[in-house]
């Protein structure tokens, strides 16, 4: 909304010509969203105190969980808040990957804030099943894609794959096989980051991390920059397109993307003031489901939805853990992991909270570095 009234008035007021410029309103994005959360959470945390929003623990995890017991969670809620208030303000609202973005985040919020009330409605309760989860989750992906691919015109359905040196390798997929493939990777992610957030300040942290990873891609897949180049004794300015020089899929007002993913890393930083141990709140999974949904969501416009099993790899190592572990039970009634996910199993092994929060956090450092590394092996 400010984007598009500075756009009106700056005919009148030459400086406001600084927010046509994505890098400017990528910046104001994520410190207005980080505001947000840094300020409203004391307060916020204090209302959920007031309505009993406590944690619901598992009975097998370790003493130490157990004292976090009734500490108020869903404070994913206010991350979402932020991150909504902070992309309508400074994000080009004709861009329909935006409304797109919002949509599938704020509906995978939406399953997430049922399957929290249904914990809370009563103590030690499963909440949604395993079933209507999917079925809420997989829905709201299908609308979310479905707009993608036959409301905006000329979206392509190819897979990209990245570390590829023969240029623009891809896989054609035709519409209807896409569909449900994007929707398993929105779905997946969303599940992945649901998985993670188990550990104070643990998921928060990669969040952060595949956000700006993320948007870093998709500032790259818009931008063309103006540059001075030297012909003969003049100097001359020309355009450099950064997606064909990194042979990556161009993605027109794709910028915009890179405003969201700036204002929802902005948003978990804020929250992360609060989490880190000993954690004041949690998100829950209106904040772990939402979250997950919006980065998979931008995996999938950006053209990642394979690379973003590198960007989110921290995720798909904690999903991976839980699969592995209930199919190999299924087959043998035998664990793999001391207990999954794999956060728990390197707990009972003897690791601090702390040190796996941490070592996590490097190895999802990794997986970014290693996703970005990609664009310069294609």
């Amino acid at each position: 909304m400010l984007f598009h009234l500075a756009q009106w008035l700056r005919s009148d007021f030459s400086a406001l010509n600084v927010f046509r410029y994505p890098s400017f309103r990528i910046l104001i994005a994520a410190l207005t969203a980080m505001t947000i959360t840094l300020v409203l959470f004391p307060w916020f945390i204090r209302k959920l105190r007031a309505l009993s929003v406590g944690q619901v623990i598992r009975e097998d995890l370790m003493e130490e969980h157990q004292k976090k017991r009734n500490t108020p969670t869903m404070g994913g809620l206010l991350i979402l808040i932020a991150l909504t208030i902070s992309s309508l303000l400074w994000c080009d609202l004709t861009n329909m990957h935006v409304w797109i973005a919002l949509l599938i985040t704020l509906g995978y919020g939406a399953v997430g804030f049922v399957d929290d009330k249904a914990k809370l409605g009563a103590r030690g309760s499963a909440g949604l099943s395993e079933r209507g989860k999917l079925i809420g989750q997989f829905g709201v992906a299908g609308v979310g894609v479905a707009l993608l691919v036959y409301g905006v015109g000329g979206f392509d359905t190819s897979l990209y794959l990245p570390f590829i040196s023969t240029k623009n390798l891809t896989i054609a997929l035709p519409a209807l096989l896409y569909l449900p493939f994007a929707m398993f990777v929105i779905a997946g992610a969303s599940n992945a980051v649901n998985f993670t957030d188990g550990l104070d300040g643990l998921a928060a942290g990669p969040i952060v991390l595949s956000a700006a990873t993320l948007g870093l891609l998709a500032y790259a897949s818009a931008t063309v920059l103006s540059m001075p180049v030297s012909v003969g004794e003049q100097t001359v300015m020309a355009n450099f397109d950064i997606a064909a020089y990194l042979r990556i899929p161009r993605l027109i007002g794709g910028a915009e993307l890179a405003v969201f993913c700036a204002a929802l890393a902005g948003a978990t930083i804020g929250f992360l003031w609060y989490n880190v141990k000993p954690a004041q709140v949690f998100m829950g999974d209106v904040g772990a489901l939402g979250i997950g949904g919006g980065l998979g969501a931008v995996a999938v416009m950006t053209k990642n939805e394979v690379l973003s099993g590198l960007i989110l790899g921290l995720f798909v190592m904690e999903a991976l853990s839980v699969i592995i572990q209930r199919y190999y039970f299924k087959m043998t009634k035998k664990r793999v992991f001391l207990m999954a996910p794999i956060h728990h199993h390197f707990e009972k092994s003897g690791w601090a909270e702390t040190q796996v929060v941490v070592r996590f956090w490097i190895i999802a450092l990794l997986f970014a570095l290693a996703a970005l590394a990609s664009l310069k092996l294609r």
